[in-house]
């Protein structure tokens, strides 16, 4: 199997600090790069937020379906185009990336953020805050214990299991389990309690 067919989607979180005196540019600017990166291929979505109405803090999200579409987007001459045209106001920057276990409980800034739409203008929506902490672990457990205990139970008949060093069937059992959870269990249980876990 190739590594572009496993490859999962990629989020690229940004933050940065913009010249408040230069509001109405940076918002041109910030767009204009939304625009240009809704034509790339993979590209999944984006978004942009201010800290405040007259912060110089900005954050920005834009997610690619792996990381060949990214870095097709991060090396394009229309993006560098782009960043060079917000030198003039932009102080200083700083990005992740985040794919698997970190986009589940990602914690989204707060307040509103402004989408591209089909008709080429955009859209403002609200930003719910993230699940509280007693929540996320919560749903955590409720993944977690089911299937230790499926494990636990599977192997329990193995001839020579109970026999093995405790730190060596701990390490099997979350070699084993830890993809199983990051792939398949926690993404099903937090999309099944995400009404819970929004309110």
């Amino acid at each position: 199997m190739s590594a572009s067919a496993v490859s999962e989607p990629v989020t690229v979180s940004i933050r940065r600090e913009v010249d408040p005196e230069r509001i109405t540019e940076a918002t041109a600017w910030v767009q204009t790069g939304v625009n240009l990166a809704t034509k790339y291929p993979g590209f999944l979505g984006s978004g942009w937020v201010r800290a405040g109405e007259d912060s110089q803090v900005w954050h920005m999200l834009y997610r690619f379906a792996s990381e060949e579409s990214l870095t097709a987007w991060e090396q394009s001459a229309e993006r560098a185009w782009w960043l060079s045209m917000g030198e003039g106001f932009v102080r200083s920057e700083r990005s992740k990336r985040r794919t698997g276990i970190e986009g589940w409980f990602d914690e989204p800034t707060t307040g509103t953020i402004t989408l591209p739409a089909a008709d080429g203008g955009t859209t403002t929506v609200a930003v719910a805050p993230a699940p509280p902490r007693w929540k996320q672990a919560t749903s955590i457990w409720l993944g977690f214990f089911p299937v230790n205990l499926a494990f636990t139970y599977a192997l329990s008949p193995v001839p020579g299991w109970d026999g093995l060093p405790i730190w060596l069937r701990v390490l099997v059992t979350t070699l084993v389990l830890t993809p199983i959870m990051a792939y398949w269990v926690l993404p099903f249980v937090t999309r099944s309690l995400r009404g819970w876990l929004n309110r």
